[in-house]
């Protein structure tokens, strides 16, 4: 018989339907999320994450001033704003670094910079932040809905399969760019197809973990899996692992401790990182105490 916290977590879980919403939607976001890492993370391209999800930002802050205006715009979901210019941001940035083939790493703070511009003057534009755009910035329980989840779950469908589609493709890219491109292989559509699907993940991942917090659930559980990871399929095993702990102790200590939902989860990613680093240190020290020492 289940008694004590677990029980009551199980009786609030069954009867709310939000928190149902907001628990199917960040085991979906705590399994896509850490799996593009990996590829971000061993492809160096992690300050993407945060560009994008200011193009988010900037789509999001535009839906709330654009519907103050026009009262049809209020009935859609912002979520859907923020993935057509994240979408649309990704791809400018995929052109800025055909653009600047040389100088490929000015895409990313050429759209950093310029959607943060946007973003601000469109929040402005909005009377300012209220609850609906902080809970876009870090992440809220009660705001997801049905609607969310449904939508949030095609995606993921979606995503997974391409990922499996291409994953010996962007497996090649991600190690040899160079030789891949060589090898005939057709990195320039490839590129694109996963920066797309990298701005979908970030767009959707808003309603649980915020936007301004996002690149966190993406960066640190690859981050922490690079340290234990003796394989890459090893190093998506653990990401999704770290990710997925994450997402739900972060999750339950939000919900209980009435704290906004993407800062806990960042900070349960951010502990999990913190105690692998300190066990691969302190086996490492063991290691080389053995080592050192005498036979007998």
């Amino acid at each position: 018989m289940i008694t004590g916290v677990p029980a009551k977590m199980l009786d609030v879980f069954f009867t709310y339907e939000f928190l149902q919403n907001a628990f199917f939607v960040g085991i979906m976001i705590g399994f896509l999320a850490p799996v593009l890492g990996v590829f971000i993370v061993v492809r160096k391209l992690a300050l993407i994450t945060d560009a994008l999800s200011h193009i988010t930002l900037t789509g999001i802050a535009f839906h709330l001033f654009a519907a103050q205006s026009a009262a049809w715009l209020a009935s859609f979901n912002p979520l859907y704003m923020g993935m057509a210019f994240s979408v649309a941001g990704s791809l400018m940035m995929e052109k800025l670094r055909n653009v600047y083939s040389a100088y490929q790493e000015l895409a990313v703070p050429i759209i950093l910079s310029s959607s943060i511009g946007l973003g601000v003057v469109f929040i402005s534009l909005a009377d300012g932040f209220n609850n609906d755009l902080f809970n876009y910035l870090f992440g809220s329980v009660i705001a997801v809905t049905r609607n969310d989840l449904w939508t949030i779950g095609i995606i993921t469908v979606l995503i997974t399969a391409i990922l499996i589609f291409f994953y010996k493709e962007l497996l090649f890219l991600s190690f040899d760019e160079e030789q891949a491109k060589v090898s005939g292989l057709p990195s320039k559509w490839i590129n694109i197809v996963f920066i797309v699907i990298t701005a979908l993940v970030i767009a959707s991942s808003m309603r649980i973990v915020g936007i301004m917090l996002v690149s966190s659930l993406m960066v640190l559980p690859a981050a922490a899996s690079i340290q234990l990871a003796k394989s890459f399929k090893q190093m998506f095993l653990y990401a999704v692992l770290f990710g997925e702990t994450s997402v739900v102790l972060g999750l339950i200590s939000a919900f209980y401790l009435n704290l906004a939902p993407g800062g806990m989860i960042v900070v349960t990613a951010l502990l999990i990182l913190v105690t692998v680093l300190l066990y691969r240190k302190a086996a490492g020290f063991a290691i080389q105490t053995v080592r050192r020492t005498p036979n007998m």
